[in-house]
Formats: C-alpha cells, structure tokens, sequence
C-alpha cells in the first residue's frame, strides 16, 4: 500500500473517532450539567455551561465535516480545546460538568496525537488534580467525593490512551478492508483478461490459423495448381470474414453487461431491446443477484443466443425469462411459445445436426461448473433451463 493511501486511511480514521469522542463528549457533558440544574440555586452557570459546550462542539463537527484533513494539524485543535476546557473551568468552577468534559478532551487528544497522547493528556490531568483539590478545600467534600473527583484526572489518561488505540485499530481495519478490495480486483482483472484469452482464442485465433495455413500455400500453387490457388484464395477470404464477424460477436457480447448495474436490470433490458427488435413481447421475472463478472457474462451470451434462435427459427408469439438464486444456485429459464424441434437422445448430436449454438450455451454453462437442460419438440415451444453455483458469500 502506497504511503498517501496509509496517510488518507490515518485522515479517515481519526476523523471518523473524533466525531464519536465530540458526540459524546457533549452528551455526558451536558447530561451533567442539565442534572446539576436541580442541585444549584443559581442555575446561570450550567446554563452558560451549556451553551458553550453546545457551541464547541457544533464547531468542531463543522470544521470536521468541511476539511476532516483538519485532523492532520492537532496542535491548534487541542490548544483551543483547552481553552474551551478552562472555559468550562472558569464557569462552572470546579463543577463535574467540567471533568466530563476534560475527560472528552484527553480522548480527542489520544485521537489527533496516537503513541503521543498522553502528552497532551498531562495539562488536563494536571489542571484536574487542581481543581480537584480546590472542590475538596471548598466543599469539605466526603471520603466518597474525593475518590469520586481525584479519579476524574486519571480518568482522562485513560481515555486518553483508549482513544488513541481505537483510532489506530480502526485505521488498521480501513488498510486491511482497502487492500482486501484492491486483491478482489486484481483477481477479477486476471479472472477476466483469462476469459478474453480463451474467447479470444476458441474464436478469432483459430479462424486465423487456418488463414494463415491457406495463405501459406496460396503462393505455390498460383501456377502449378490455378484451380487449388482459387479455393485457397476463397477459403483465405471466408476465413477473414469469419474472423471479423467473430471478432464483432465477441466485442457485442463484452457489450452485452454492464457491471456496475444490478444483474436483474441488465437481464431486463437486453429482453426488452430484443423484444423492441423483434417485436415479440418478454415477461421477464428477475430477481435481485449479484454474481460474479464472469458467472454474468456467461449467462448474458446464453441468454443472447437463446433470444438469437428464438427470432431466425421458433417463430413464438411470446418468450418468458425467468432469474433467481436459491440453494447457492443462480438459475435462469428462458421459455419461448414457438414451433420447437425435435431433440435428440444425445447432446452430441446437436452439433451434427448444426446446432451450434446450442452446444455453445450448454457448453458456457459447464465452463462455470453448472449444466443447461433443454426441452423442445415439434409444436410445443422451447425451454432451456440454466443453473450455475455461485461462490460461497455471494449475496442472493
């Protein structure tokens, strides 16, 4: 991981606690100092109390909001903080509100400073022990009130280093959850530039060996064997044909889906552009599936082809397209109400026949370590129901 991506996960994570520490932060403090409303004769400094905690905080959250790089500057941030903290100080003197507040002060200074916090913890601590004392002489507070004041400043160390570590968990929690995501690219990139090689090379490649063989020969035979040049010219022109329409498939069917939209809303629209197309109405039921770049194309070329056979030989007045998930499958029916044709005993015999593209979707769906089943005769229409496993964790 580069050393800018470490710096904005740092950026991000302790932007992210210190919104949490201020929060909360305010809501003890203020809870505090609602309650000793009820205990003071005077009520003007918890109100004044309160309204500078909900100042500060409403602040800090807008700087934090607008530029949450601020966190990469701690020193100004904590020295205003603790002056908001004498503030509170000075008003309330010596009032718990002001304790809860230091202690939120320790905390947000454990998040901007890391392994250093407990130096900006120390002026808290001791301005704590202070005031701590000053409640004590004052008071002639009980046994019980003094452990109560006296733990507040230790309080704030601890927070102090609590906060600190947080911020350093959830900062190494953004790099692993980053570098988790930059690997399943990478293994989709390779799974995919994999995928083209093989399309590339069942396809194109092939047409252009047999090319480049009857070019091979097409010299030596122009004088010797002018009937043999002829042929070897054709089949060097058909084969350059065949190697740009192929070329023009496989680029259509890269064409056919779109990853960064919802699997169910690509189904539909390649259904209904065939039906614009063709002019034969789809009910498409598609439910919401999110497999992977390479599961998606391979069932958007089959259901291309099935639509494909459906126009040039079923003649049907209306195809159903049915997907969904279930028992760690994905499953698609493709159903057409057209003239159908005889199946044969063995699937082989589809490539005989001239199936070819018949062959070539159920071969796609074992290419995923799934199976196609078709259904067909005379009169009856045509099913073709596909089933592929998805990988463990994929949402349904």
């Amino acid at each position: 991981m580069s050393d800018a991506t470490a710096q904005l996960n740092q950026v991000v994570a302790a932007a992210a606690v210190a919104r949490s520490v201020l929060l909360g932060r305010a809501a003890v403090t203020m809870t505090a100092t609602a309650v000793g409303l009820r205990l003071r004769a005077d009520p003007y400094p918890q109100l004044t109390a309160l309204a500078l905690v909900a100042v500060v905080t409403a602040v800090a959250l807008a700087v934090l909001n607008h530029d949450p790089h601020v966190v990469r500057h701690p020193l100004p941030i904590l020295a205003l903080d603790f002056a908001a903290a004498l503030g509170l100080l000075a008003v309330g003197h010596g009032d718990v509100a002001y304790f809860c507040y230091a202690v939120g002060a320790c905390a947000l200074g454990g998040v901007l400073t890391g392994p250093w916090a407990l130096l900006p913890a120390a002026p808290h601590a001791a301005v704590g022990y202070l005031a701590a004392a000053d409640v004590l002489d004052a008071a002639d507070a009980s046994v019980r009130l003094a452990g109560f004041v006296l733990a507040f400043p230790t309080a704030g160390l601890l927070a102090a280093a609590g906060a600190a570590a947080i911020t350093t968990g959830v900062a190494r929690h953004l790099r692993l959850s980053v570098e988790l995501v930059a690997a399943a690219q990478r293994s989709a990139a390779a799974s995919e530039r994999a995928r083209l090689a093989r399309e590339l090379h069942d396809s194109v490649a092939a047409t252009l060996r047999g090319v480049s063989f009857a070019a091979v020969a097409l010299p030596s035979s122009l004088r010797r064997h002018p009937a043999l040049a002829q042929r070897l010219a054709d089949t060097v022109s058909q084969g350059a044909s065949a190697a740009v329409a192929q070329a023009r498939d496989l680029l259509d069917g890269l064409r056919l889906d779109r990853p960064d939209e919802e699997f169910a809303g690509v189904i539909d629209g390649m259904c209904r552009q065939w039906s614009k197309d063709c002019g034969v109405p789809v009910v498409v039921r598609a439910d919401h599936a999110d497999p992977p770049v390479a599961v998606r194309y391979e069932l958007c070329r089959i259901l291309q082809e099935a639509l494909r056979n459906t126009a040039q030989h079923a003649k049907a007045d209306q195809v159903d397209v049915v997907m969904g998930a279930a028992g760690g499958q994905l499953r698609m029916r493709i159903s057409d109400d057209g003239d159908g044709f005889r199946m044969p005993a063995d699937a082989a015999e589809l490539r005989e026949d001239g199936h070819l593209g018949v062959v070539g979707m159920i071969e796609r769906a074992r290419l995923l370590g799934g199976t196609l089943r078709l259904a067909s005769r005379p009169g009856s229409g045509t099913v073709i129901d596909v089933a592929v496993p998805l990988p463990v964790g994929t949402a349904p």
